[in-house]
């Protein structure tokens, strides 16, 4: 016999964001939900635990073999009924009790969801009934692409086929040892769409099993059904220890192995920190009882189309790896503001804080003191948070560890004791973004020295995009649609349109890319650069310009509830990066406002934005650089 799925046909849902979570969470010790979106009661799936801050096991838990059921990756043991672990499945994530090996407390915990879905992964149990060869049932709907069975009712090796290894041959998740050719593991018969085959090994007489399916490039996913959002593959660092893999996305989840000599199964994600070159990346292995490590420089990291390997971490030359990728999410264009923006206000401390308050994981926080104490701090998930920018200058990146931004989370994020980022006493305020179709993306590239272009994952053509240069001083290029492609403001400073064609390459950027020329602040042969993205989404945010009036000036961004941030330059003539938010106050009487390309403290007694259900209204009282009448003004709004 066999189940799959609970037994639910395979659901519509169609978006990365419906089917896989990596949620962080810290250990009570007692009794937490965990709410990651992910409907496990009603569509089934599985969810993987591991300990960070302690070591801890790989604790597995899935719908088919029911809430208390434990098993572990790192080792051998049978099924080990948990009472107080994984207590429930839920429509929105999982429930846990004071089971330490997955609520110890103050361990700080990650997980990893994958529900049941077509196309991309399956869960299926059955009973062996002693044959030789044997097909199971799966409701994949794809060829496998990955497979790992393990037996429940004994010890035994959890065992994987994956379609990169050669005929027969197999891997142990719990074990380091290179692949193995066997034929009685998975058997003769092959993989189909519906079934997938095991041997006698994994087909003992009354035996029980559990076997978890992961699609490859099956498509099924995005808002036409044809996008790919799991990978099973495999990579072969060539001479110099080197590989490039393209998956056609960025990965926000990948567990890999070296398939011809030992190693870990090594496993990586965005939530926990995976940051592109010369960044530092979160490690943990699904084969040992570990604390997380740290590897510095990533050595294998994301790029907008897939994810590169260094000789610093592949550590051998023509060396074949395989791995499981996921596609970073959401893949679903927002339709509130506050689910990809927020503003928080905080008073630094000078020693180890944490700020909450966000609907949403940010992927870009800008960090800026109210009271002029200091310069900007500019963090992204990409980069990492201790990579440091400031807005106010031209300074290359700074390495802000341990002090500085210590991690981005679930819903805000954590600071150490750097100035910049949380002086004693001083107020600051936080600007943070989140990445997602139409609306923000983030891209790290190295520079080439000659015109060329980098891909993005905005999904939409970039209206306003923001570069500069990390390891270099640079100043900061903004390229703004309604100016053109011949030339570029410049986010720290106050003046006009630098026209200037190795800027943009005098090219119009796509939904897939953006040029650059041969311009040293964007494009210096070996340099490393961030680039951040906006586009409109209606009802969301809008990228603009507008003709000041010297008079009241209604500005329809085609919001509902009025403006929660807004940036406003002038274009035609000097004038400073003005931001104003609604959680500083954009109300009818004075609005206080800060200069992105300043580190002067926050004004507050003016009147020169008000609130407008639509967009927002720039007041009679407005200077010049806000409002000149005749005047040419670019701006980002956010609802």
């Amino acid at each position: 016999m066999f189940s799959a799925d609970l037994g639910v046909t395979p659901s519509s849902a169609n978006y990365i964001e419906d089917v896989f979570s990596t949620y962080l969470y810290t250990g009570n010790g007692s009794t937490q939900t965990i709410t990651n979106g992910i409907d496990l009661s009603t569509k089934g799936g599985m969810v993987w635990t591991k300990g960070r801050s302690a070591a801890q096991p790989n604790s597995v838990f899935d719908t088919v073999r029911g809430a208390t059921n434990q098993l572990v990756t790192n080792s051998t043991a049978a099924n080990n009924v948990a009472g107080s672990s994984l207590t429930a499945f839920t429509s929105t994530g999982f429930t846990l009790g004071a089971y330490g090996d997955v609520n110890s407390n103050g361990t700080t915990m990650a997980s990893w969801t994958f529900r049941d879905q077509a196309k991309f992964f399956d869960v299926v149990t059955y009973t062996g009934d002693g044959t030789g060869s044997r097909s199971i049932s799966h409701s994949l709907d794809s060829l496998p692409g990955c497979i790992i069975v393990k037996r429940t009712d004994a010890a035994a090796n959890w065992q994987v086929f994956h379609r990169s290894l050669a005929t027969n041959e197999f891997l142990s998740l719990n074990a380091t040892a290179a692949a193995v050719v066997n034929s009685t593991v998975f058997g003769t018969n092959g993989n189909t769409t519906t079934t997938f085959s095991v041997g006698s090994f994994l087909n003992g007489s009354s035996q029980t099993f559990v076997a978890y399916l992961f699609a490859h490039d099956a498509g099924g996913f995005g808002a036409t059904g044809t996008d790919n959002v799991i990978s099973c593959g495999s990579f072969t660092t060539n001479a110099s220890g080197v590989a490039t893999v393209s998956l056609g996305y960025e990965p926000q989840w990948i567990l890999t192995k070296r398939t011809n000599a030992p190693s870990p199964w090594l496993m990586r994600d965005n939530m926990r920190g995976w940051t592109a070159p010369s960044g530092a990346a979160q490690n943990l292995r699904a084969n040992v009882f570990d604390v997380e490590n740290t590897s510095s420089p990533s050595g294998l990291y994301p790029t907008a189309t897939g994810f590169s390997v260094d000789s610093a971490w592949a550590g051998a030359t023509s060396a074949p790896f395989i791995y499981i990728a996921i596609r970073r999410g959401p893949m679903k264009t927002p339709t509130t503001g506050t689910s990809v923006f927020g503003a928080i206000p905080y008073t630094g401390t000078g020693s180890a804080l944490t700020l909450t308050g966000l609907s949403f994981p940010p992927d870009y926080v800008d960090t800026k003191s109210r009271t002029g104490f200091g310069a900007s701090y500019v963090a992204d998930r990409l980069r990492g948070s201790f990579a440091a920018l400031s807005t106010e200058n031209t300074g290359a990146e700074q390495d802000r560890n341990p002090g500085g931004m210590t991690s981005f989370n679930m819903n805000g994020f954590s600071v150490g004791t750097y100035s910049d980022v949380n002086p004693s006493g001083q107020t600051q305020i936080a600007w943070c973004f989140r990445r997602a179709p139409g609306f923000f993306d983030v891209v790290c590239y190295t520079g080439t020295g000659s015109a060329t272009t980098v891909s993005h994952n905005l999904g939409a053509v970039p209206e306003l995009m923001i570069v500069k240069s990390r390891n270099v001083v640079g100043t900061w290029p903004v390229y703004v649609s309604m100016l053109g492609n011949t030339g570029a403001l410049r986010l720290n400073f106050t003046g006009t349109l630098d026209v200037y064609l190795q800027y943009w390459n005098n090219t119009t950027p796509t939904t897939t890319s953006f040029a650059v020329g041969n311009d040293n602040n964007v494009n210096g042969s070996g340099s490393t650069y961030v680039a951040y993205l906006f586009a409109t989404v209606a009802g969301v945010s809008k990228v603009g310009s507008y003709t000041g009036t010297g008079t009241t000036n209604q500005i329809n961004c085609g919001f509902t509830g009025g403006a929660r941030f807004v940036l406003i330059k002038r274009t035609d003539s000097t004038g400073d990066w003005y931001v104003w938010d609604s959680a500083r106050g954009i109300v009818a009487g004075n609005d206080p406002y800060l200069l992105l390309n300043s580190t002067a403290a926050e004004v507050t007694g003016t009147d020169y934005v008000d609130t407008y259900s639509a967009g927002f209204e720039i007041s009679s009282t407005a200077p010049a650089a806000i409002n000149a009448n005749g005047g040419s003004f670019i701006f980002l709004a956010i609802a």
